[in-house]
């Protein structure tokens, strides 16, 4: 780059060529446009009267700093209550807490986009279907396996879903012998985690075999989620993080997992073990040049990344849940000791059988109700001609959400009970007021986005469930028994509790 060197004062001074000039007033002009930008949305666009935290005007900081905390489901609460229906959580970006907007941003004729806070979930150069943002492309990859997540289709795996409960009842049954004080959300999560092995490669995991996390999968998904979730904040760097990351080749999270099921995958490729599952028939798809390798290996990741998660968090919640409200848990009990005193509830409990257990399902449901897996709004983009939600106009571009932690608690929706664990609500409500109650349940998404494994997490649950409450008692940890969460994405719960054996009706 051309210097010019001029002589003053006996010393030599170099002068910047009129190139590096220009690119500092284009900095200068670049941040100055920022700047104006934002203060002009701040004090005069069409969202400078929607309230939230001063910060939170101005920067993203904000909210990284809360969702840092680990709790921003309370915190998105605690907004809603101070604020209103309608939060700014940063410059950008908007919670809703309007019961109309579930309609409008998730289930409206024209599907709003999801925006780059998905990115960080996936690989920037190739997004899998959860983080990918372009409509057609998520239609086109979702309909390529989706019938491999229908309920008809995973019913065929009801036997190795059989298995597991075998195994988690047994290991539950040898804590009551020994009277030793449990973690749940832990062993629920080895419970999943060993179901989805089951499902996709044909066989378990071992979690629940060995105790442990042998592999560090459930630690590498808490370490993926943990990065996602703040990065989620600030997607633009994402890009440029994986690219640093891959030119250092530094491990990233989620590389435990890849390893593993590309490991499954040789060996499946190879001819290795054979049985009807996930891996089986996505390789068959594949022959008929339906999926590729990598579509191959993007599902089967997705099955063990967000596969177990769910279902254990909502399986804890239904235990606490039970052990919160013995009333409840007594009616559960009695349902289930009277279809199988009747020998209308076999052993195994079928998922026919279950899905008519009218009381069990309303458990399921309040429990994913009142805590859902999910503790972040779900963002969607504003179509660029605008959108009026609960009276407020979002110009194109912004980014408007739903937390199902605000839905699930709205009064006008649940009753004013919706504070409350109480399943007869499912039961007692009409059918145009049940409608209502089901379309605002966001624990699984809403709309062409709901989550593709929602069949398998209802399937485990409706099956494990009846098994280990006709076999088992459970009984509060006085000294750890305390119910503690941790949002990383997830809303991970933590307590204990004992398990006293139960005579099999």
């Amino acid at each position: 780059m051309e210097q010019i060197s001029t002589i003053k004062d006996g010393r030599t001074v170099l002068v910047q060529d009129k190139g590096q000039s220009y690119t500092a007033q284009l900095l200068c002009l670049i941040v100055a446009g920022y700047i104006a930008h934002t203060v002009y949305d701040v004090y005069w666009g069409p969202t400078a009267r929607v309230p939230g935290p001063w910060l939170a005007r101005f920067t993203r900081l904000w909210e990284l700093l809360k969702v840092n905390k680990g709790h921003f489901e309370q915190v998105n609460i605690d907004l809603h209550k101070k604020y209103g229906p309608i939060v700014r959580i940063s410059p950008n970006t908007f919670s809703i807490s309007d019961p109309s907007a579930i309609k409008q941003i998730y289930l409206g004729r024209t599907t709003l986009m999801k925006s780059k806070f998905y990115e960080p979930f996936g690989d920037p150069l190739d997004p899998n279907l959860f983080s990918e943002t372009d409509i057609k492309k998520h239609a086109q990859s979702r309909k390529a396996v989706a019938h491999l997540y229908s309920m008809s289709s995973l019913v065929t795996y009801e036997g190795s879903v059989d298995r597991c409960n075998v195994q988690v009842c047994a290991k539950l049954r040898d804590f009551a012998r020994h009277r030793i004080a449990f973690d749940v959300p832990t062993w629920m999560l080895f419970y999943a985690h060993d179901v989805i092995g089951e499902l996709t490669f044909g066989e378990a995991i071992g979690m629940m075999e060995k105790g442990q996390d042998e592999y560090g999968m459930a630690e590498s998904i808490d370490r993926t989620m943990a990065y996602a979730s703040r990065m989620a904040v600030i997607p633009e760097l994402h890009k440029w993080v994986s690219w640093l990351s891959r030119v250092a080749r530094l491990k990233a999270p989620f590389q435990t997992v890849q390893k593993y099921v590309l490991e499954q995958i040789d060996s499946r490729s190879r001819g290795d073990s054979a049985g009807i599952d996930f891996l089986t028939k996505l390789l068959t798809l594949r022959m008929d040049d339906k999926v590729t390798d990598l579509d191959i290996e993007k599902t089967v990741s997705n099955n063990i990344m967000a596969g177990a998660d769910t279902t254990a968090i909502s399986l804890s919640a239904v235990i606490y849940s039970l052990l919160k409200n013995p009333g409840v848990e007594a009616n559960l009990r009695e349902e289930i000791d009277t279809l199988a005193a009747a020998g209308k509830l076999s052993y195994p409990v079928t998922f026919e059988q279950a899905r008519h257990m009218p009381y069990l399902q309303a458990c399921i449901k309040e429990a994913l109700r009142v805590h859902p897996a999910v503790g972040r709004p779900l963002p969607r983009v504003v179509p660029p001609e605008g959108l009026t939600i609960a009276g407020q106009y979002f110009p194109g571009g912004a980014i408007v959400g739903v937390n199902s932690w605000m839905a699930h608690y709205n009064e006008d929706i649940f009753g004013r009970d919706a504070a409350m664990f109480r399943p007869e609500r499912w039961l007692e409500s009409d059918k145009e007021k049940l409608s209502v109650m089901e379309q605002s349940l966001l624990t699984f998404g809403a709309g062409v986005r709901t989550c593709i494994g929602k069949n398998l997490s209802l399937l485990e649950m409706s099956k494990v469930i009846p098994e280990l409450y006709r076999q088992l008692e459970f009984e509060l940890s006085e000294s750890e028994g305390v119910w503690s969460t941790w949002n990383d994405w997830f809303v991970k719960p933590r307590f204990k509790c004992y398990v006293r054996l139960r005579e099999a009706v």
